[in-house]
């Protein structure tokens, strides 16, 4: 015999309340209407389910039981009804992100941290990727964000949105205590006297470092290490003399390891800036809106902070 699953709802409402009046009121119904469907049901089943001659209201042991499995629907209703609205306002749900080596390690995976501290049942998928590939996977809708370096965005780029987070800087990278961070003044010269990292293959850093060495004379440079993950660089760096390039930001939010440093020398600038990259024409989930949100403003307290410690840091010309 299958019994509809709101009248098993509205039994389990009874049984709660001792009432029928009070369970119409708690149920948002009438209680014509609640009385109408116990008799209906009781005369389906062919036997009581109300002991109708006490106060509260008892119910029968079939009563009973079928009230258990009516609480049971009710909290199934309740719960889905919560799940709905968290996930319409972006407390549920997974938001799958794309980011670059580099600037995921150092940056974007503490700021997944703190966002689950606020927003401990949203799941973020993240995967790496540079800008070409990452913008793809944007458009394909195969992930909801990107935070990656990002120039002006071109032909094709038409359904694509991007916020900048950070304006691109780029330093010259070594471990703390390397000989050149006590030259006073620093010449760009002397850097060629040192061997380097070169970033991973497809790292726009690869280009930014034959650029910066271009502009300081370097006809050939000593290359002993290259596509090693931010961990494996910093461990080559701390225990070697070794130079690299790395954004300032990254260098920056290391800066409590003192394990790396930036070197005295302003770099020309590389024509881009980080940014967080969005489809704009297919909406995202609530929790990916949440999540951007949240970054979006972790950065701009870091760029706040990098600007204080700019002002602050001499930077020589190296010329």
């Amino acid at each position: 015999m299958k019994i509809d699953p709101r009248h098993l709802m509205q039994l389990s409402a009874i049984v709660e309340t001792g009432g029928l009046t009070e369970a119409a009121t708690l149920l948002g119904t009438s209680q014509p209407a609640i009385s109408r469907m116990l008799t209906a049901l009781e005369a389906r089943l062919g036997q009581p389910l109300i002991l109708r001659d006490r106060r509260p209201l008892q119910p029968t042991l079939l009563g009973r039981a079928l009230a258990e499995q009516g609480d049971a629907i009710r909290l199934a209703a309740r719960r889905s009804a919560d799940v709905a609205d968290a996930l319409r306002l972006g407390e549920r749900g997974t938001v799958r992100i794309g980011g670059t080596p580099y600037f995921t390690d150092a940056l974007i995976s503490g700021m997944i941290a703190e966002f689950h501290g606020a927003h401990p049942s949203v799941r973020v998928d993240q995967r790496y990727g540079y800008t070409a590939e990452l913008k793809a996977l944007v458009k394909s809708g195969q992930i909801d964000l990107a935070i990656c370096p990002v120039e002006l965005l071109g032909e094709g780029d038409e359904d694509l949105s991007f916020e900048e987070l950070l304006p691109g800087r780029n330093v010259v990278a070594c471990r703390v205590g390397h000989p050149l961070t006590n030259v006073r003044p620093l010449r760009a010269e002397a850097l060629l006297e040192y061997r380097w990292i070169e970033p991973p293959r497809g790292s726009p850093l690869i280009a930014d470092l034959r650029t910066a060495l271009l502009a300081i004379g370097a006809r050939q440079v000593s290359v002993v290490y290259t596509g090693g993950s931010l961990t494996s660089l910093v461990n080559h760096l701390k225990a070697s003399d070794s130079l690299t390039i790395l954004p300032h930001s990254v260098v920056f939010a290391m800066r409590k390891s003192e394990e790396i440093t930036a070197l005295p020398l302003d770099l020309a600038h590389p024509p881009r800036s980080l940014a967080i990259l969005r489809s704009g024409v297919s909406p995202a989930p609530a929790s990916a809106t949440r999540f951007a949100e949240h970054v979006i403003s972790a950065f701009a307290e870091l760029r706040s902070l990098i600007r204080e410690h700019e002002r602050n840091f001499d930077w020589g010309r190296g010329d």
